[in-house]
């Protein structure tokens, strides 16, 4: 399902600083770093500046292999200073076996560690949630895209809209008074047909999405990256990639 998602920050050491205080329990190391962007597989942040703002109102629940790892996630987290969302405990409402600790990020978003049975695999974030506006303009939105991004829709109610992968891991639309703002959310393919699939569908009128730019490759991120970006319906940067990485 996602191939990366980024967020902005205010205070980029600052923001290190917790997720390596939070993620060193849960066996995650940083796996990329340059002057813009520090990354942990497919989760990475970089710093606001003028034209682009800190993310907020962001949940990112990530994996735990142990629902001990998740309780040393929100300990770490709460002893070295860091805002509690949520004790260590099972949450039933989600699923039976569901076990999660909340944790508040620098900039106020919300960020978990959790444990079920159903974790996503091939990277550590398991689920997000973004608020939204209108629900069903951003159910449109996302609907129209799913093909294209791979994943197909879960949970369809008025105030709450799930999409899932057939790998594990969803991202959840939810109704809020302060929708979630300057999210990257990129989702991978193996085919550039996706790519511009993907932005034809999310800039058609019904679908209320606008471009952010063409499909093309990016060389400046690596030879054959293949992307399209759009803008959701709230001004999220929402993004298909072809990586070409099995191209001979």
């Amino acid at each position: 399902m996602f191939d990366h998602v980024t967020i902005r920050v205010a205070d980029r050491a600052a923001s290190e600083r917790f997720y390596k205080t939070v993620f060193t329990p849960l066996g995650i190391e940083t796996s990329y770093r340059t002057n813009a962007f520090t990354e942990w597989q497919d989760f990475s942040l970089t710093e606001s500046d003028a034209d682009h703002a800190v993310t907020r109102g962001l949940h990112i629940g990530f994996a735990a292999p142990s629902i001990e790892q998740v309780d040393d996630f929100w300990e770490s987290g709460t002893g070295a200073g860091y805002a509690d969302d949520g004790a260590p405990g099972p949450r039933t409402q989600y699923r039976r076996d569901y076990y999660g600790a909340f944790l508040r990020d620098p900039d106020g978003n919300s960020m978990e560690a959790v444990h079920h049975g159903d974790l996503r695999r091939g990277g550590i974030i398991d689920h997000l949630w973004l608020r939204v506006a209108d629900v069903a303009a951003a159910r449109a939105f996302y609907l129209a895209i799913a093909p294209f991004a791979g994943y197909s829709i879960g949970r369809d109610d008025p105030d709450r809209v799930s999409f899932v992968a057939p790998g594990g891991g969803s991202f959840t639309l939810v109704s809020g008074p302060s929708p979630s703002a300057n999210v990257h959310l990129a989702f991978g393919t193996t085919s550039d047909d996706d790519v511009r699939g993907f932005h034809a569908a999310g800039t058609a009128a019904e679908a209320g999405g606008r471009s952010g730019g063409e499909p093309g490759e990016r060389p400046q991120y690596h030879p054959g990256y293949f992307a399209a970006y759009v803008l959701d319906p709230d001004g999220n940067n929402i993004e298909v990639v072809n990586h070409h990485r099995d191209a001979g």
